[in-house]
C-alpha cells in the first residue's frame, strides 16, 4: 500500500510541473514577457522549462527523486516569492500557499524517497544484487 501511495503522490506532485512546462513551451513569448515584467530575466525561461518538464518527468518516474525534489521545492518557494507575493490579492495568496504546500510535499519526497515503484528503487536493487 505504501508503494502505491508514494506513486500516486509522485503523480500528483509531478503533473502540475509537466503541464506547466509544456504550457511554457506553447506560450514561450508570452511567458518570457511575463517573467521580464516581474523582474526575472526572460533568458532563464529555458532553464525553467527544463526544471519543470524534466524535473516533473523525473519525479513521475522516481528518477533521482531526492535531488530533483529538493530542486523543485526550492523552485516552488522562489516562484511563490517572485510571482505570487501579493497576498492582498486572494488569487495570488492562494497560488502563494499552493506553492508553499507543493514545496512541503517535495521536502517529504526528498526525506523519504520515491518508494518501491520507482526507477530509483529498481536501480538500487540492481546495484545490490
Amino acid at each position: 500500500m505504501n508503494a502505491s501511495l508514494a506513486l500516486f503522490g509522485r503523480i500528483g506532485l509531478s503533473l502540475v510541473f509537466i503541464i506547466s512546462g509544456w504550457g511554457k513551451i506553447a506560450g514561450y513569448a508570452g511567458t518570457q514577457q511575463y517573467m521580464e515584467a516581474m523582474g526575472v530575466p526572460g533568458a532563464l525561461l529555458p532553464l525553467v522549462i527544463a526544471l519543470e518538464l524534466g524535473g516533473g518527468l523525473a519525479i513521475l518516474g522516481g528518477l533521482f527523486t531526492r535531488w530533483i525534489a529538493l530542486a523543485l521545492a526550492a523552485f516552488s518557494v522562489a516562484s511563490a516569492a517572485l510571482f505570487h507575493a501579493n497576498l492582498g490579492d486572494a488569487a495570488q495568496a492562494i497560488n502563494f500557499w499552493k506553492n508553499v504546500a507543493m514545496a512541503g510535499g517535495f521536502l517529504m519526497l526528498a526525506a523519504h524517497g520515491a518508494g518501491a515503484l520507482s526507477l530509483d528503487h529498481l536501480w538500487a536493487r540492481r546495484r545490490n544484487a
